[in-house]
């Protein structure tokens, strides 16, 4: 029995041409979440990736909310949920960044891991609404 992670009639790829051909942020409706969708080229080496929320401030800075770190996947589709922390209230204007990358596995008695090799990265701006909370007076009118 063969177990297929691709779909029929597509082909896996070297490291070089492995790129994110999707990044979504889909916001929760409570605002605290925020579902993830991630897809890369069928790949002949599992990648791993490193996805950072950043919520961009007032002045124009961005802070991090969250990161997530995947090694050596085995799935070109991918879907997660990252939660929005540390502030008061979650709406606003967020970047999401996914950077693509390949390391060599460290050498038996090597002190420095091996240097990252970026293949591709891509980022996405998005907004959270300020949420109207429905309270009994609202659901009477």
């Amino acid at each position: 029995m063969t177990i297929s992670f691709f779909e029929p009639g597509d082909v896996p790829q070297p490291p070089d041409n492995v790129k994110i051909e999707r990044l979504d942020a889909l916001p929760h409706p409570d605002g605290w979440r925020v579902k993830i969708e991630l897809h890369v080229t069928p790949f002949q080496q599992r990648p791993n990736f490193e996805v950072i929320l950043l919520r961009r401030d007032e002045d124009g800075t961005d802070s991090q909310i969250a990161n997530l770190s995947i090694v050596e996947t085995m799935h070109p589709k991918m879907e997660f949920t990252m939660h929005i922390r540390g502030v008061d209230d979650p709406n606003g204007d967020y970047l999401l960044r996914a950077i693509l990358y390949y390391r060599e596995h460290a050498e038996e008695g090597a002190e420095e891991p091996p240097p990252v090799e970026i293949k591709d990265q891509r980022e996405i701006m998005f907004s959270i609404p300020h949420q109207v909370e429905e309270t009994e007076e609202s659901k009477d009118a």
